[in-house]
């Protein structure tokens, strides 16, 4: 990611939710199935009864990241990640469809692979809630990401769980998206991007044209980007690229969940990330991110002893307990 660049108290046992089928034509694996400012979102709608979040749980997927070591695109140790992704996914019940696709980088082509994970909803309409996978490529450090990706990684497999315990349809149809290619191969993203090709954001920027191809991107209502949110201090400061209505769901819910500490009303300058090509084609979405005061980011030093399960929880919380409010605002546009 760029340097210059979450309903209602304690939802207990919430899993309201899940996801649906990837809009990408490629093989399908399992054919089974702070304060807010501005208004005030509606009461959110009773929860679908479910498990509970675990944070610990997502601590253990972090750990197996850690585990594989460094994960760049086109990696052995990224074929490894993806493995552990969708037999996790496939345990928990979800769809999964796999887009694999070449991407031209600065070190030559590269194959990558987006992961969905679905559960059909009452609707077609979308709620996708996402993740990069990679870590970043550094020639001469050692670097395993625990924070970015690993946290984000480890909460988007928990959520799945989750979600995917309920047995209950949901209203909407839910995507959970593990985009490859995030991370520059460059030190920086600028250093070796051009108008037609950044280097970075391969994954997304490549689902959001498989969107427009097959004139699915209207499907998608919300994006949900988890990035860099599970430090042991976290701070979440506001994205200011995000949709703000988003914005103001997740950290209200926050706030009534006693959370309002880390969920701040600081603004979090991150200058791109994976929402951003969602963004760009009309699709309202939200960066859940800690940048600006991660000073590990991006170092050797990013490492399982700066991770916490506590700081998941709390993300994951939040995310769970906003998706009500979310579709009853989407219900009502």
């Amino acid at each position: 990611m760029n340097k210059n660049r979450y309903s209602i108290l304690a939802l207990a046992l919430v899993a309201p939710l899940m996801l649906a089928a990837c809009p990408n034509n490629d093989k399908l694996d399992n054919p089974r199935a702070g304060k807010s400012t501005g208004s005030q979102p509606p009461t959110p709608p009773s929860p679908i009864p479910g498990a509970a979040f675990n944070g610990e749980r997502a601590m253990e997927h972090v750990k197996r990241q850690i585990e594989i070591g460094p994960r760049p695109p086109g990696s052995p140790e990224l074929v490894k990640m993806r493995e552990y992704i969708t037999s996790q996914l496939r345990s928990y019940g979800l769809r999964l469809t796999t887009d694999t696709f070449r991407a031209i980088t600065p070190q030559g082509e590269k194959e990558m692979v987006n992961l969905t994970g679905e559960i059909p909803g009452e609707s077609k309409d979308v709620i996708m809630i996402s993740s990069h996978y990679d870590s970043k490529f550094f020639k001469n450090m050692t670097f395993v990401g625990a924070n970015d990706p690993g946290s984000s990684v480890g909460t988007l497999l928990e959520l799945a769980r989750v979600m995917g315990s309920s047995g209950q349809k949901p209203k909407f149809t839910y995507w959970l998206v593990f985009f490859d290619g995030e991370e520059a191969f460059c030190k920086e993203w600028e250093e070796c991007s051009n108008p037609d090709g950044p280097d970075n954001t391969y994954g997304s920027r490549r689902y959001v044209a498989q969107l427009q191809a097959t004139n699915s991107a209207a499907r998608v209502r919300a994006m949900i980007l988890l990035d860099m949110m599970g430090y042991k201090n976290l701070e979440l400061g506001r994205d200011d690229m995000s949709t703000k209505w988003l914005q103001d769901i997740v950290w209200q819910t926050a706030r009534e969940q006693g959370n309002g500490s880390t969920f701040v009303n600081r603004p979090e300058g991150v200058g791109g990330d994976d929402h951003k090509p969602f963004l760009s084609a009309g699709i309202d979405s939200l960066d859940i991110i800690e940048l600006s005061t991660y000073r590990y980011w991006h170092t050797p030093e990013d490492s399982l002893d700066k991770i916490s399960a506590k700081s998941m929880k709390m993300v994951g919380d939040a995310v769970l307990g906003s998706l009500p409010r979310i579709e009853q605002h989407l219900q009502g546009k």
